[in-house]
């Protein structure tokens, strides 16, 4: 016992003194001080005495050119080949930091720990090339904005899997994949009318892996004007990437509205909006929807759209056993983008660990016409709040994938259109949908026989209902019309159901004028 906490006494010093530099973006020179000794409850202790004292922000000031690059520009500066840290070593992965500049100008402090030491890594401008931009002066500390993890493969060129750059974002991928939906540490007041706050991971203490465990762990702090946070990451890539994340919040102030497991994307052009109907392309999306497997083992399908309107959807539930953004559209021609394949962006399911209590899948549908912006935000929303003092943990998996291992049952939504009734006035507030499910259980005849589609909208009247079976495809196409009457909005479900009993998932939409 004596020994351990000798451990944390001096880690806890050496990461106080690391996160302090790091708010003052003041990078110690090499060999100003001994490597310190880690342990991984020192994070949590650092964040803890962080919490205790008033936030002040990072400098995140850049000396000219930086201080103002273009993307082309700050796309320019790369790594070199061959520098980025553990490449030339057989442990299964290696880490490039990244460069400050552009909308990447807060500053993180990184850490690589071995043989159960912690050592900054130094900002070292020999490490990069800067296309056409003059290398910062010979001594110039500009620090990081982040890092990329690499896969090593024996006998394969290193394969990118997972960035972590800007506030506390990061995104990650699966094998064949391009980046899409982007994972949050946490976010704060999203589309609250008090304003959103953005924390950031001030500091991150890498483990150098080992080809035995196969894994790469991440420790970091967060930390903003509510809260601070301790994280630890577990990073384990294949055909999916698993990213298993506990935290530890300790709020500053007293916290109602807080997003945990956040997810963004971008869905600017689908079939149930026409926003951009002029684009050669028929989709513009990241995701199809947003998928839950609430506590009470309930399938749900939300296909998310472009709104003329900002929508917030709230789905409440108590201990929830999974939900996720999901590409569930993978044919090259739903989008016809041969620079952008949308139908290769990664599905982002979460797992949580744990009972989380009560609270509420929330949904943010925000109206974008660029396809630059992710529009798209989820996230659980605790119920309770998380007073000021306190110390509150979460953990859950993530896992990048092209399709989540768990999946409902009965048939799932393949497919979700909207638009004018034909024949109907270009005035009219009535709307036809089209959804098709997709299941084995379709292909069967005398078990199809029995399925019935159960809609309901509040407000409004369901009409024209008609269905199509084609067992071939094992598909089942429900139609229907919907008059919400004077009504600004009708929250629509669809579900099928054989003898009384769900056989699909149950497909949800909100219609707004």
């Amino acid at each position: 016992m004596f020994e351990r906490r000798i451990v944390l006494k001096y880690g806890l010093a050496g990461l106080t003194s690391l996160l302090a530099n790091a708010v003052s973006a003041q990078t110690p020179p090499p060999g100003d001080s001994p490597n310190a000794a880690f342990d991984p409850a020192s994070v949590v202790e650092a964040a803890r005495a962080l919490s205790k004292k008033p936030y002040k922000a990072p400098a995140a000031e850049l000396p000219e050119p930086f201080s103002a690059l273009s993307y082309e520009q700050y796309a320019a500066i790369r790594n070199l080949p061959g520098s980025a840290l553990w490449a030339n070593e057989n442990v299964g992965y290696a880490i490039e930091p990244l460069h400050r500049g552009f909308v990447y100008a807060t500053p993180i402090a990184i850490s690589v720990v071995e043989n159960g030491e912690e050592r900054r890594l130094a900002y070292n401008p020999a490490d990069f090339t800067f296309g056409q931009l003059k290398p910062p002066a010979e001594g110039k500390d500009l620090g990081f904005s982040g890092f990329r993890v690499l896969r090593l493969r024996d006998g394969q060129p290193p394969t990118e899997v997972a960035i972590f750059q800007g506030a506390s974002f990061f995104r990650s991928l699966a094998s064949g994949q391009g980046y899409g939906v982007t994972a949050r540490g946490l976010s704060i007041r999203t589309a609250d009318p008090k304003g959103e706050e953005f924390p950031l991971f001030r500091a991150v203490w890498i483990e150098k892996p080992t080809l035995a465990s196969d894994a790469l762990v991440i420790h970091a702090v967060l930390d903003s004007e509510s809260v601070s946070g301790a994280y630890r990451f577990t990073l384990r890539a294949g055909e999916a990437t698993i990213i298993d994340t506990e935290c530890t919040l300790f709020p500053r102030v007293n916290l109602d509205h807080v997003g945990i497991a956040t997810m963004t994307a971008t869905h600017v052009l689908g079939a149930l909006d026409r926003r951009r109907s002029d684009d050669v392309r028929p989709g513009i999306y990241d995701v199809a929807g947003l998928a839950m497997l609430n506590g009470k083992d309930e399938w749900l399908w939300r296909p998310v759209s472009n709104r003329e309107t900002l929508q917030l959807s709230a789905f409440v539930d108590e201990n929830p056993r999974g939900f996720g953004f999901l590409q569930r559209d993978r044919e090259f021609g739903r989008f016809l983008d041969d620079d952008n394949h949308w139908e290769r962006r990664p599905s982002l399911w979460i797992e949580p660990i744990g009972d989380w209590g009560q609270g509420n899948v929330t949904l943010v549908e925000i109206p974008s016409e660029s396809e630059v912006n992710q529009n798209i935000i989820g996230y659980w929303r605790p119920r309770a709040v998380l007073n000021a003092g306190s110390e509150v943990m979460f953990a859950w998996r993530q896992l990048w994938c092209w399709t989540p291992p768990d999946r409902p049952p009965g048939a799932i939504v393949t497919l979700s259109r909207g638009g004018r009734p034909s024949g109907a006035p270009a005035n009219t507030r009535r709307r036809r949908f089209m959804v098709d499910f997709t299941g084995d259980i379709i292909a069967d005849p005398q078990k199809s026989a029995e399925i019935s589609p159960q809609i309901v909208a509040s407000p409004g009247t369901v009409s024209s209902v008609r269905t199509f079976v084609n067992r071939d495809r094992k598909t089942w196409r429900v139609i229907f019309d919907v008059d919400p009457g004077n009504e600004p909005m009708s929250e629509l479900r669809l579900q099928l159901e054989a003898q009384g009993k769900p056989v699909s998932e149950s497909w949800m939409y909100r219609w707004t004028p």
